[in-house]
């Protein structure tokens, strides 16, 4: 057994992947670490200044304007599936409406301004618009039905509760008093409880944060690109479907993804496939679904995979139908 392995470390292509992986992961590492503490800090110190009544309004959901402030927003954050995780808990935290907060967890990864700067060199002015149009309707689309039919009710409310720290009520003290007194010193109160809260927030899901990220950089070190092209060639007729369930579990930015376009068009890949990756593939991923088990139960997860999978292969089809 000893031996076999020591063989499979010598082999030269085995150790090029083995440090693509290692490579990856110190990458996956820093950055998602950075991300997620900066952007839950950030959520943490909108929650505390941001009254959550005026959030609730502006994400409400009420005549469809919650829905589309939601797809704007997540349009504007250059978010990958995993950095989401943290802004999607803020919003719930401060019991923005659910349906649209689940458009912008659809649209975020997908449509930014890195992604659509990406499109229009690799795939025309065209193909950006249609993917624009489609990944934004479709993220509103299913927004609206994951709350018509009370998916709400699968998120675990333990993870949306503010956990008190040793300091809380000391904190809490502090800044009655200097309100009472001088109403400025309440300012480094809201940035020190911002921190706690993004704190404890950051080490409750680093266990699941670190899996997802061995996770990724293995799957990112040993499954070569031409894996795609060979079970989503153009003569398969099941190229579309394929593409989107292989895309799903792995960890591929669609950034990452949209420079290998054009090694996949000339392996024979047809386009309605690359576009189903590029939304399996940017629109969820396994280790997002690490951190999001950590926040949904079983049928929110599922029907979040089932939205993400039916996205991708719709836009296929659609594609090669009117499109090519």
């Amino acid at each position: 057994m000893f031996e076999s392995l020591e063989k499979m470390i010598e082999n030269p292509k085995n150790q090029l992947m083995l440090m693509n992986s290692v490579e990856m992961f110190i990458q996956l590492f820093v950055e998602l670490s950075v991300l997620f503490l900066a952007i839950s800090y950030i959520v943490a110190l909108i929650n505390h200044k941001l009254p959550a009544e005026k959030i609730q309004r502006l994400l409400g959901g009420r005549n469809g304007r919650g829905y589309l402030t939601a797809a704007g927003l997540g349009a504007v954050t250059p978010f990958c599936s995993c950095s989401t995780i943290p802004m999607l808990i803020g919003l719930l935290k401060a019991r923005a409406g659910f349906g649209p907060t689940m458009t912008f967890l659809f649209t975020s990864p997908l449509l930014n301004p890195i992604v659509i700067a990406l499109f229009i060199p690799v795939l025309g002015l065209q193909v950006t618009l249609w993917y624009a149009g489609f990944a934004l309707s479709a993220s509103i689309l299913a927004g609206i039905l994951l709350q018509y039919f009370g998916f709400d009710r699968y998120i675990k409310q333990e993870m949306l509760e503010t956990k008190s720290s040793g300091c809380s009520s000391a904190c809490d003290t502090d800044q009655e008093t200097s309100q009472n007194t001088k109403p400025k010193k309440h300012e480094p109160i809201i940035w020190q409880k911002a921190w706690i809260e993004c704190w404890s927030l950051f080490r409750t899901m680093f266990p699941y944060m670190l899996v997802a990220m061995l996770i990724g950089a293995a799957v990112h070190g040993f499954v070569p690109a031409e894996f795609f092209a060979e079970v989503a060639s153009a003569d398969n007729p099941a190229a579309i479907p394929t593409a989107a369930l292989i895309g799903i579990p792995l960890y591929i930015r669609v950034t990452a993804l949209l420079p290998l376009i054009g090694s996949f068009v000339a392996k024979g890949v047809s386009m309605g496939a690359i576009i189903a990756l590029v939304i399996g593939s940017g629109g969820a991923s396994l280790p997002e679904m690490i951190l999001l088990k950590r926040l949904f139960y079983w049928p929110l997860m599922l029907a979040f995979l089932m939205v993400i999978f039916s996205m991708a292969v719709t836009a296929g089809f659609a594609f090669n139908l009117f499109i090519v």
